[in-house]
């Protein structure tokens, strides 16, 4: 039994007519009669109780006519269903961030962008640091990422979101901190507050290059245990620190935020993705990220 074949029938049942049901269809009279006496033959029973000019569904019929609509929405639905799971209008999204990303505004507008263009997918969300959403999108627990760079992202894809500059930050008591300017090498006698190196290898080595080429080894002080942490530890006293411009937000009370004279010193929020892995709901992300960091660059 075929789908057409129940197709044919309901035109049948619905027109009670042959000739009046093969022209809704497109079709000639005599291959309908055909198709709904090979139908019925395959059910067993008949379906219709011919006259000359009319046809009326058996009691047989009846109960077919039901079950065959049924089955044909159920069909159209999943058929619905498949269509739009394909284009990433409905599914599931399990997408993690580091901590850092979200107080820089594209991030909270990708979110939205993509809530608002795909109301219907269900996304799960996950807060950690770089590295261990790079190792759970690696290992499948997560479809995409959100971090910040520089990162080593091995054979993952990446899709840049958004490019700023990292500050100095001093506590209120620090002689520089009316400067709006200032020089990294001036800092070169204070203790340096910074996340673990754990938490994002690179971006803590390329603070400490910078430090480096700007004549000095920094001497690490207490440890941030993230970077959104950072700014209160300097405020309590313990330090200055280097952060990226969007951490200025936390607006903690006692400290001052610098730009760094020179060749700026900058960081990058990207989207990881696995590159062979792709449904349709990430490329969807990933197509939103792009459009985002181009009204960016315009």
């Amino acid at each position: 039994m075929e789908f057409r074949q129940l197709r044919y029938f309901l035109a049948v049942a619905d027109y009670l007519q042959f000739t009046e049901a093969a022209a809704h269809l497109g079709m000639a009279q005599p291959p309908l009669s055909q198709q709904i006496l090979k139908l019925e033959r395959e059910v067993g029973t008949r379906l219709f109780i011919r006259h000359p000019r009319r046809v009326e569904l058996t009691a047989a019929g009846l109960l077919f006519r039901e079950r065959a609509r049924r089955i044909l929405g159920e069909a159209e639905l999943a058929l619905n269903e498949v269509k739009q799971a394909a284009r990433g209008v409905v599914g599931r999204l399990a997408l993690g961030f580091a901590a850092s990303t979200v107080f820089h505004p594209r991030v909270p507008e990708l979110l939205q962008c993509y809530r608002a263009r795909y109301p219907d997918v269900v996304m799960r969300c996950e807060e950690s640091n770089s590295v261990a959403l790079m190792d759970k999108l690696l290992d499948g627990q997560i479809d995409a990422a959100i971090v910040r760079l520089p990162l080593a992202c091995h054979d993952l894809h990446m899709t840049q979101l958004a490019k700023e500059e990292i500050l100095g930050v001093l506590p209120a008591s620090h002689p520089l901190h009316r400067r709006r300017k200032i020089a990294l090498s001036a800092l070169a006698a204070d203790n340096f507050v910074l996340p673990p190196r754990s938490l994002g290898p690179e971006l803590y080595d390329t603070i400490l290059e910078a430090c480096r080429e700007a004549g000095f080894t920094p001497t690490l002080g207490l440890e941030s245990p993230q970077l959104s942490s950072t700014t209160n530890l300097v405020a309590a006293g313990f330090g200055v620190s280097l952060i990226p411009e969007s951490l200025r937000q936390v607006q903690g009370k006692g400290v001052s935020y610098h730009a760094l004279e020179g060749t700026p010193l900058e960081t990058s929020i990207a989207l990881l993705t696995r590159p062979r892995e792709q449904t349709a709901t990430i490329n969807n992300l990933m197509q939103l990220t792009r459009e985002l960091n181009r009204s960016q660059q315009a």
